[in-house]
C-alpha cells in the first residue's frame, strides 16, 4: 500500500474515532500513541492530522501538538449555515451557466442515486448525492466556494454514518433534487437558490435532530 493510501486510511479511521467520541474534546493527540493505535508509522499520522486540521476537526498549535476540536451542536450548526449560504449562491449561478452535458450528468447521477435508494444502499446514495451537487457546483464555477464545501464533506458523511441516513431522509433528497433540476432547466436562478437553501436547511435540521436524540439517548 502506498504512503498516500496509508495516510488516507489512517485519516478516515481517526476521523471516525473523533466523531464517535473515542478521544475527549480538547484532548491531546500524541503521534506515538496514534501510531500504536493504528499500527502505522509517524508519517501517515502527521498527514492525517494535517488533513483533519484542514477539515476543522483538529487544532494544531506550534510546540503544543494537536488537540481534538469539539464536534458539538454549535460546530454542526455553523458548518451547515455556511453550506446553506454557499449552496444557494452556487445554485443561482449554475442556473445561469449550466451546459447541456451537465444536465445529462445530473440525470445519470440522479438515476444512480434513486437506484441505490431502492436497494437501501445508503452509502451509495451519499456518494451519488455528493456527485450530484459537484456537477451543480462545477457549473457555477466558483472555485473558492467549492473548496469550502469540499472541506467539510468527509465530516458530513461520517456524521450521517454515525447518526443514520435512512429511507425517510432519502425520499426528501430525491424530491428536492428533482425540483432543483427543473429550476435549473428553466434557468430560474432565484427558484434554484430557494430550493437549494431549503434542501440544505432540511439536512441541517435533520442532522441536529439526530445529534440531539443521540445525546438524550446517551444520558
Amino acid at each position: 500500500m502506498s504512503m498516500a493510501m496509508a495516510a488516507l486510511s489512517v485519516c478516515d479511521r481517526l476521523r471516525q474515532d473523533i466523531l464517535a467520541g473515542a478521544f475527549p474534546f480538547g484532548g491531546r493527540l500524541k503521534i506515538d500513541d496514534l501510531a500504536a493505535r493504528y499500527t502505522t508509522s509517524h508519517m501517515p499520522i502527521r498527514e492525517a492530522l494535517r488533513q483533519l486540521q484542514g477539515e476543522g476537526l483538529v487544532n494544531v498549535e506550534p510546540n503544543r501538538g494537536a488537540r481534538v476540536r469539539a464536534v458539538d451542536v454549535e460546530f454542526v450548526r455553523d458548518m451547515f449555515d455556511l453550506r446553506i449560504a454557499l449552496e444557494a449562491m452556487l445554485a443561482r449561478r449554475a442556473a445561469e451557466r449550466i451546459r447541456p452535458d451537465q444536465f445529462d450528468a445530473l440525470a445519470r447521477i440522479q438515476a444512480d442515486l434513486e437506484a441505490c435508494a431502492a436497494r437501501a444502499d445508503y452509502a451509495g446514495v451519499l456518494a451519488a448525492n455528493q456527485a450530484f451537487h459537484a456537477v451543480i457546483n462545477a457549473a457555477a464555477g466558483n472555485v473558492e466556494a467549492i473548496r469550502v464545501l469540499d472541506r467539510h464533506w468527509n465530516i458530513i458523511v461520517a456524521l450521517w454514518g454515525r447518526h443514520g441516513y435512512g429511507e425517510e431522509r432519502v425520499a426528501g433528497v430525491i424530491s428536492d433534487h428533482r425540483q432543483i433540476v427543473f429550476a435549473l432547466k428553466e434557468r430560474d436562478a432565484e427558484g434554484a437558490a430557494i430550493l437549494a437553501t431549503a434542501h440544505a436547511a432540511k439536512a441541517k435540521q435533520e442532522m441536529l435532530r439526530r445529534i440531539g436524540a443521540a445525546g438524550v439517548a446517551g444520558q
